[in-house]
């Protein structure tokens, strides 16, 4: 399985005083040798926390694959188109939120939006996955819309109660094995810890999990580099034990 550390909140530090650290990049680097196969940044249309030149960097310095998170929208579209990560994935945003909750609205209001979107970025040769609830109505939309993988949002299981979480993963297995037999790429990741990662990892049909704020987290205590490694173990121990 994938371990794709997202360094947004490396960057959040550094924008609370509009200074030069500490540099999300660098973080990267350090979560890359601490077993990362990828880093996920997330490129909002407001900046609140990585910018252009960070993107711009990471592409340039990266060992691994970069997953660049964007709304489908133009002025972040474009950039993407420029600069062409291997991977793209489609996310829902809203100005006020703290994080990004839930996934992405395929009704048919929103769908042609996010089709265009996904054609663009095929064109590019970027790959493309699709931020979307565990609902199967939605995962048969991302298959319609031709995306190569889906990030199945894990909120809701990560935010259940324990009378609830038994549910919430059956829910996320059950989605994943619909995609997947479907076509589409299954990842997964939002508010994963490294109490709960265990179950989702176990998910044999996924393949990627992307976790930032759990890591950046444990790394004020450990360094980025050890926090990423105990997160690898906890990932690859749960996948050994199924």
């Amino acid at each position: 399985m994938r371990l794709f550390v997202n360094v947004d909140h490396v960057a959040t530090v550094r924008e609370a005083r509009r200074t030069v650290e500490p540099d999300p990049t660098e973080a990267a680097v350090l979560a890359e040798e601490g077993g990362a196969d990828g880093i996920t940044v997330h490129l909002r249309e407001d900046r609140r926390h990585i910018q252009d030149h960070d993107v711009e960097r990471l592409l340039r310095i990266a060992r691994g694959a970069v997953n660049l998170e964007v709304a489908a929208e133009e002025t972040v579209l474009s950039i993407a188109e420029r600069l062409r990560p291997a991977q793209v994935t489609l996310v829902p945003e809203k100005r006020q939120e703290i994080t990004t909750e839930g996934g992405l609205d395929l009704g048919p209001a929103s769908r042609g939006r996010v089709r265009g979107a996904v054609t663009r970025l095929r064109a590019a040769g970027i790959r493309t996955s699709l931020f979307v609830d565990p609902v199967p109505e939605v995962i048969a939309a991302c298959a319609d819309l031709e995306a190569d993988a889906v990030e199945l949002h894990t909120g809701e299981y990560s935010n259940a109660d324990e009378s609830e979480r038994d549910g919430q993963l059956t829910r996320l297995a059950s989605s994943a094995e619909l995609a997947a037999q479907l076509g589409l790429a299954v990842h997964a990741g939002h508010g994963l810890t490294y109490e709960n990662v265990g179950p989702v990892a176990a998910i044999e049909v996924c393949e990627e999990l992307n976790i930032g704020h759990s890591i950046v987290s444990r790394a004020i205590f450990v360094g980025i580099a050890k926090a990423v490694e105990e997160m690898r173990h906890a990932i690859d121990t749960a996948r050994a034990e199924g």
